[in-house]
């Protein structure tokens, strides 16, 4: 059984036992594999902003993780709910690298899990002026800092 079957099957048996009847399409995008739920349930399903959303696409990749250490990244969405977000997201950023350039002043941006971390250092890494440090330590919510870099 491939990664992605398992996972699959994983999110399935997880979703049932939550009490939810849904559909889960597989769709391959640029950043790996993506489970996406269909459900009339859907509001259910995502959470206040995300945070249920967030909490099964952690179990499934710590149950994959667990038997297979290095398998890649399973992303899960609802409802395209994280495709929405990651696009204003990007918006948002944008707008927050183009202010720090403006001013020189460094914004630190709201609490982020570890995904949404990503995204935004994804983001900005291609623009030359502009940094972003995420503190150290195990907390799952922490908070970016974007600036200008020393040197620009």
């Amino acid at each position: 059984m491939t990664t992605v079957e398992s996972a699959t099957k994983i999110l399935d048996t997880m979703l049932g036992h939550l009490g939810f009847t849904a559909k889960i399409e597989v769709q391959h995008t640029h950043d790996g594999p993506c489970l996406q739920i269909h459900s009339g349930e859907s509001e259910s399903i995502i959470g206040h902003e995300g945070d249920r959303l967030d909490d099964l696409q952690y179990l499934v990749n710590r149950i994959i993780r667990r038997h297979q250490p290095d398998a890649e990244r399973i992303k899960v969405d609802c409802e395209h709910f994280r495709s929405i977000q990651e696009d204003r997201m990007t918006d948002e950023i944008k707008g927050i690298a183009e202010r720090v350039k403006a001013t020189g002043k460094p914004f630190q941006m709201r609490p982020l899990n570890a995904y949404y971390r990503r995204l935004v250092h994804n983001i900005l890494v291609g623009d030359p002026k502009i940094a972003s440090h995420s503190p150290q330590g195990d907390d799952r919510l922490k908070r970016i800092t974007i600036s200008v870099k020393p040197d620009s």
